[in-house]
């Protein structure tokens, strides 16, 4: 079965927020997700994080760019999503409780 939903996160310049906002998905109790992180020129580690958590976790699929603004990188993960419906996600952000996602499905 495909992913019922895409997750497109942008980052840039977010490593300290980042962890807490993988894992806000990844804990979600819809499985049927797949995270596409999009690292647009981050300066700081945010794509050693990135690269580390997809090691662990075949729903995360890391695309790294040059720097070229939010709406471009979001705009890439549109074009790399294969879920049936969308979501967006800012890598500063958290889902506050695991049913954010069944929930919006």
């Amino acid at each position: 079965m495909g992913s019922k939903l895409s997750i497109i996160i942008p980052v840039y310049n977010t490593a300290k927020y980042l962890p807490e906002c993988l894992n806000s998905v990844l804990k979600q109790d819809l499985d049927e997700i797949e995270l596409i992180c999009i690292n647009d020129g981050s300066p700081d580690n945010a794509l050693e994080i990135l690269n580390r958590y997809a090691v662990q976790d075949a729903r995360i699929h890391v695309i790294d760019k040059q720097n070229e603004g939010v709406g471009a990188a979001r705009n890439d993960g549109i074009r790399a999503a294969q879920g049936e419906f969308l979501a967006f996600m800012d890598s500063d952000d958290y889902y506050p409780h695991c049913q954010v996602l069944s929930r919006l499905y």
